[in-house]
């Protein structure tokens, strides 16, 4: 299998798992083990917003690429992600970005700025 990843700026998750020639793609299944040699599936025809352009086996190898989401300043390894070929069955790494944490306004009983200096 190769899975090439199509960087979209997205706040959305994408969750994938691989079991043989079946992807799970945020809980939903979709089986390309019928797909024979030399076969395609067309873009749009596969009703999946995370699967864009064609699906395809060639010389035996399922071959597709994903959206891949990221935050407004992806790292280079999100944003120029590497071909993934044959991944193991199981959850998929997907490169990722960290999550920045939630700002938290501080603010005193008054409601005003708190003093966080002690």
């Amino acid at each position: 299998m190769h899975i090439r990843l199509s960087p979209q700026r997205r706040d959305d998750a994408l969750n994938v798992a691989k079991a043989g020639d079946v992807l799970t793609i945020n809980g939903a299944p979709f089986d390309f083990s019928a797909l024979p040699d030399g076969a395609v599936i067309r873009a749009g025809e596969i009703p999946c917003d995370w699967i864009v352009g064609p699906v395809e086996r060639v010389a035996g190898e399922l071959r597709l690429t994903l959206i891949l989401p990221h935050g407004p300043s992806p790292s280079r390894a999100v944003a120029f992600p590497a071909l993934i070929i044959d991944p193991p069955d199981g959850p998929m790494a997907l490169p990722a970005d960290l999550q920045p944490a939630p700002a938290v306004d501080l603010v005193d009983q008054d409601g005003g700025p708190a003093n966080v200096d002690g």
